[in-house]
């Protein structure tokens, strides 16, 4: 019987879903056929299967072949399924045998000569092949990502020849273990910390929002120091693992950048502009692909101007600040994206920027001041732990010679101690804890929760609020080394979720 059965891998969304390319040939008028809904590149791959086994010097079967991708009902694109197509071609018409391809994924889009050219999104099907212990053909170009993941059973071949060749002489298939040393060491190196004069509690708050991964909220005047803060934030935080590494460059993968560079395993710090939309910032489109959001998965998402951005896409953040992932849903198929990023945002306090600086006189109405800062929904600012004033600083204090005498490099050690604590303790940063896992371990003495309510009560705090209180707390107990919750820790962690403009909007 002239069939043949190989596996390949469709992308959906950052998922490598499996593919079974079966193809038969059959007597009748010559003809070639691609069922299960292939899109038009996938329709096209006809003519680059024909041309490159042709140019490769091999016989193309002149009968009526048909190619089914399964399962049906998934839509499959691009060129990923070429060399898939012609090798179950040719193990079809027996030209190769078909037992090489038993347990082996096949991807890689041809060229009219034969040769093999790169793919994008190809560290999500490496990663499962691996979880699946299959054997994975990709092409020559893409050795780098699988170097990265560091997948022994995986080879690359430069073109369908070189695969043919290596079948009748037994010769070697480029593997990873070239690069493997090259792509995955440590190459973390010390990021630049800025040169930030004054600005005392927005220091403590960027510890305290880097120690336990809190979102973080700034509110002052042009000129006060709020971006260098994010940056300096950004530049605090330890390496990634090796395992969110990939998580971060399956992301990049599926969006063409690049997945690999010195520095892999920094964490990621995106800053879209304020004219983002709702499906920049989450993701989405025709073909659902990651948004900003995502590619700052297990790093930062610096917002800018923060009431600049149009309250859509500001409230699209809510669910994903919740969750941790975000859902986009098309007709016959729905994605999940990881989104488990920290929020840094900055934004002025009035439209003018100089509301409440005694350095410049405002030159907005109150009426104008609350219409501005009401652009942030009360459930968005929920969802924010920290909220500081920046406030702006005079021409002596900026002119200073005096260098900041911040140890910067010993905050960044006491950060990445911290940060240990809580994995060691709870297996997660203190921003993740559940309800069930506060009470765990972050336990009050009575009197103490008794002071607690009552300051509450008197904010008028939801229960999300109170929550994300008690982690800052633990987080500012775990900086300091302390085992419990003291009054202390609670007072500074109220003392960090408060800002009189916000306040007075909110009225």
């Amino acid at each position: 019987m002239s069939l043949a059965t190989v596996y390949s891998r469709a992308l959906i969304g950052v998922e490598a879903v499996e593919v079974t390319v079966e193809t038969h040939l059959s007597n009748g008028l010559p003809g070639f056929a691609i069922v299960g809904l292939p899109e038009t590149a996938v329709k096209e791959s006809k003519e680059r299967v024909r041309s490159a086994i042709l140019n490769t010097g091999l016989v193309f079967p002149d009968r009526r072949i048909t190619v089914n991708l399964a399962p049906a009902d998934l839509p499959k694109a691009g060129g990923r399924y070429d060399l898939a197509i012609a090798l179950s071609i040719l193990a079809a018409s027996r030209q190769i045998q078909p037992q090489v391809l038993q347990g082996l994924e096949i991807l890689g889009e041809l060229a009219l000569d034969g040769s093999v050219r790169r793919l994008q999104g190809i560290i999500p099907a490496i990663i499962a092949a691996r979880d699946n212990d299959r054997r994975i053909l990709l092409p020559r170009e893409n050795l780098r990502e699988l170097a990265l993941v560091g997948y022994k059973q995986g080879r690359c071949l430069e073109s369908l020849a070189s695969y043919i060749d290596h079948l009748a002489n037994n010769s070697a298939l480029p593997d990873c273990d070239s690069l493997d040393s090259e792509i995955c060491q440590d190459s973390q190196q010390d990021q630049l910390v800025c040169d930030i004069r004054g600005q005392r509690l927005a220091k403590r708050a960027v510890q305290v929002a880097a120690g336990g991964g809190h979102h973080l909220l700034m509110v002052g005047p042009p000129g006060s120091g709020k971006t260098m803060l994010a940056q300096t934030l950004a530049s605090l935080l330890p390496p990634m693992s090796k395992s969110e590494a990939l998580e971060v460059a399956a992301i990049k993968s599926v969006v063409s950048t690049d997945p690999f560079d010195s520095s892999w395993l920094r964490r990621p710090l995106r800053s879209p502009l304020h004219t983002a939309t709702a499906v920049a910032l989450v993701g989405g489109g025709t073909r659902a692909s990651p948004g900003e959001i995502s590619l700052a998965h297990r790093g930062v998402l610096f917002l800018d101007e923060l009431t600049e951005f149009k309250q859509g896409a500001l409230d699209s953040l809510r669910e994903p600040l919740e969750s941790g992932e975000i859902s986009i849903s098309r007709a016959n198929y729905r994605v999940k994206f990881p989104a488990r990023f920290q929020l840094l945002a900055a934004m002025n306090p009035c439209p003018c920027g100089y509301a409440g600086d005694i350095r410049h006189a405002c030159r907005c109405s109150p009426e104008r001041i609350r219409s501005y800062l009401g652009k942030l929904s009360g459930p968005l600012l929920d969802r924010l732990d920290l909220i500081v004033e920046v406030p702006g600083l005079f021409q002596a204090e900026l002119l200073e010679q005096k260098p900041d005498a911040t140890d910067w490099n010993g905050i960044r050690q006491r950060i990445a101690q911290c940060r240990s604590l809580q994995l060691e303790r709870a297996g997660k940063l203190n921003c993740a804890l559940s309800g069930t896992e506060l009470e765990l371990y972050c336990g009050l003495d009575k009197p103490l929760w008794r002071k607690f309510i009552l300051a509450v009560e008197k904010l008028g705090l939801s229960a999300r609020a109170i929550h994300r209180l008690i982690r800052v707390a633990r987080t500012i107990a775990d900086y300091e080394d302390s085992k419990r919750i003291e009054q202390t820790h609670l007072w500074e962690a109220l003392s960090l979720r408060r800002s009189r403009f916000l306040q007075s909007a909110n009225r």
